[in-house]
């Protein structure tokens, strides 16, 4: 079991760990949660020994195999397959061992070092890689792609999966979820389940939390307090601790009192009633999550609209995609032909199989993209607030807080977007420290700044705009759990649009009162829950490896593609001479193939031979044997490997030669 008592551990002059005890024991998963700068990660460093604590005793077990996400961004042009592959730490030793062990020829420790091989899972490490890369989101054609060649968060998903490969007794996972659609996530929810190691992950997804883990691990001054359950299980224990404080739910009363007022200034007209039940959802929810979230690091709230033009926007015929990057080249179109109106007050869940246009359909609305054809006709005064999956990217990284807001002013002044927002030096400053944004940290570049802190800027300058629609892509991906629960507020308080493109399934159930399906080129309400939803992703993935893979199977058993026909003359016309020529043309044809066809003929029963020689000695070496007879097996095992792989390059050389001949 891994064991911390009394252990203090401190990076530079902050002190993470102050006398912090815990016990985890074998077998368990473990959700570590904590504020942003608890020592979560700081933690997985000491379990992982780039760091030492400076008093108390900590132990892991001498013999535990660890694995843990790589952080760098891989670079190299091996095959995706092959760099999975070489996660398998114990895999590469016995390679290893068996090519040092051959140089010896020492016959015993070549038997040790090819049973060490087999039990390493060799003939079927390419298998499992594959299964997991598929699994994580990608298509049977992108298995031999280069590493280098994908973009950077596909690449982290292999990095993921290099992880999983890798057999272990500990798996650290810190935010394994921040690069993953919602298919993936719920793939790696059930990868996890089957786990049989002892599982310590961060996260900030509650619901991936609450599936996987069965023991949390709350980092609190310093401490490291251990509750038995999954998150929301230590959510109400916790909550029940604080429901002790009773100055603690003070701050939370403004709100509770906000969503009743809304609740029954609208519940009896028609027109409100859906947003009423969905504030009155809002109001249960706050009062199971208040104590929880009155030390949260920070609440906000969005200013109420302007105006709220209804419909906020229509769409009659829109096509979404891509322009042509350059001249003469068709644009790229991924939803065609949708009309359908966004109207005031709806809360719209965006959803939809990684690859199918959500963030396309979001760009565009945002003007982000041109519409590829149709009309997107927008509301009188439509204030849209926008937040791309990148955004984060966009912030200029040599500027500061402070900087990004009067940049902010100056175009919404140009625009003739000011709506009344606060424009004066001052004023921004006490705005962003709504934001935890207070002192110094105006003045600070962004560039140093965390991902949650980015994140936080940039709903800083959403909520300033005062907008009446709300396009949020993927907005989570960076905010802590207590920021999370507070943007969840937020937007259920919130009395404009919102359109909502999340994994984040917590937030989805809270926020959305309906769901929109981005599939199969088109857009259609989804009749279901989230819970339905997940079925669905798990049908689609399914269904679409395995059409991948038939797709593969057929075109390794196709037949050689039938050389054309000459339309020839109607034998009664043809002259002796061309009844002569073709048939001297059939048997030159016939002279060039022959040899060719018996050597693939050769070839293939070689192959089949082969083929069950290599299962008698994975059988051989499965059974007791002596050393030296093992060794001979080990030896031969991998002669029958080479020369498989030789004949199935000549095989496909073989077909294609009698196809030219043939032509």
């Amino acid at each position: 079991m891994i064991t911390l008592k009394n252990v203090v551990l401190r990076r530079g002059a902050k002190v993470l760990l102050d006398g912090a005890s815990c016990t985890i024991n074998p077998g368990e998963k473990v959700g570590l949660v904590g504020r942003n700068g608890a020592g979560k990660s700081s933690l997985f460093r000491l379990l992982d020994g780039v760091l030492h604590e400076d008093k108390g005793d900590f132990h892991v077990p001498q013999h535990w195999r660890m694995a843990q996400v790589a952080q760098d961004m891989p670079e190299t042009d091996m095959s995706a397959t092959q760099f999975v592959i070489e996660g398998d730490t114990t895999l590469l030793q016995a390679q290893q061992e068996v090519m040092a062990s051959e140089a010896s020829e020492d016959g015993e420790r070549m038997a040790h070092a090819y049973m060490a091989l087999h039990d390493a899972g060799a003939h079927d490490a390419p298998a499992r890689a594959q299964a997991l890369i598929l699994g994580l989101g990608f298509r049977t054609d992108e298995l031999e792609r280069p590493v280098n060649s994908f973009s950077g968060g596909w690449r982290m998903r292999l990095q993921l999966a290099r992880a999983l490969m890798c057999p272990s007794e500990l798996l650290l996972l810190d935010e394994p979820t921040n690069h993953l659609d919602l298919d993936a996530l719920v793939w790696l929810e059930a990868w996890l389940k089957r786990y049989d190691g002892t599982l310590l992950v961060i996260s900030h997804d509650r619901e991936f939390l609450d599936a996987v883990t069965s023991v949390t691990v709350h980092i609190e001054r310093a401490l490291l307090n251990r509750y038995g359950g999954n998150y929301s299980r230590f959510e109400d224990m916790r909550a029940e601790q604080m429901a002790l404080q009773a100055t603690a739910y003070s701050r939370q009363q403004e709100k509770m009192a906000h969503l009743q007022k809304f609740i029954d200034r609208f519940k009896a007209k028609a027109s409100k009633a859906k947003q009423a039940q969905s504030r009155v959802k809002a109001l249960e929810r706050m009062e199971k999550i208040g104590p929880v979230l009155a030390e949260a690091d920070f609440n906000f709230e969005f200013s109420e609209p302007q105006n709220l033009p209804n419909p906020m926007l229509a769409m009659e015929g829109v096509t979404f995609g891509y322009p042509p990057r350059e001249a003469g080249v068709e644009p790229v179109a991924i939803v065609r032909g949708i009309s359908r109106s966004v109207l005031a007050g709806q809360r719209i869940g965006i959803l939809g199989a990684n690859g199918q246009g959500k963030s396309t359909v979001v760009k565009t609305i945002a003007r982000d993209l041109q519409a590829l054809a149709g009309q997107i006709t927008e509301g009188k005064g439509l204030n849209i607030g926008y937040f791309a999956q990148q955004e984060l990217d966009v912030l200029r990284p040599a500027d500061t807080p402070l900087e990004h807001m009067i940049r902010l002013v100056r175009d919404c002044t140009a625009q003739g977007r000011l709506s009344g927002q606060p424009t004066r030096e001052q004023d921004l400053r006490s705005f962003l420290g709504n934001f935890n944004f207070t002192g110094d940290q105006v003045k600070q570049s962004v560039g140093s700044m965390s991902g949650g802190e980015k994140a936080r800027l940039v709903l800083c300058m959403i909520v300033w705009q005062r907008p009446n629609l709300l396009l949020l892509d993927e907005p989570t991906n960076h905010l802590d759990l207590a920021t999370r629960e507070a943007l969840s507020v937020a937007l259920n308080e919130f009395e404009g649009t919102v359109m909502l493109v999340s994994h984040d399934r917590a937030l989805l159930r809270a926020v959305c009162d309906e769901f929109w399906l981005v599939s199969r080129g088109g857009i259609e309400p989804f009749d279901g829950d989230l819970d339905d939803y997940q079925r669905y992703l798990l049908d689609v993935a399914k269904q679409s490896r395995e059409a991948q893979r038939q797709e593969q199977r057929e075109q390794r058993t196709a037949p050689p593609v039938a050389a054309p026909v000459v339309a020839q003359p109607a034998e009664a016309t043809r002259t002796p001479e061309q009844k002569r020529n073709d048939a001297q043309r059939r048997q030159q044809l016939a002279e060039k193939t022959k040899p060719l066809k018996k050597e693939l003929e050769q070839t293939e029963k070689r192959m089949a031979q082969l083929a069950q020689e290599k299962t008698q000695l994975e059988t051989r070496m499965s059974q007791p044997a002596t050393p030296a007879e093992l060794a001979e097996s080990g030896r031969r095992l991998k002669a029958v490997n080479d020369e498989t792989e030789t004949l199935e390059a000549r095989w496909l050389e073989l077909h294609e030669a009698i196809e030219a001949v043939g032509t």
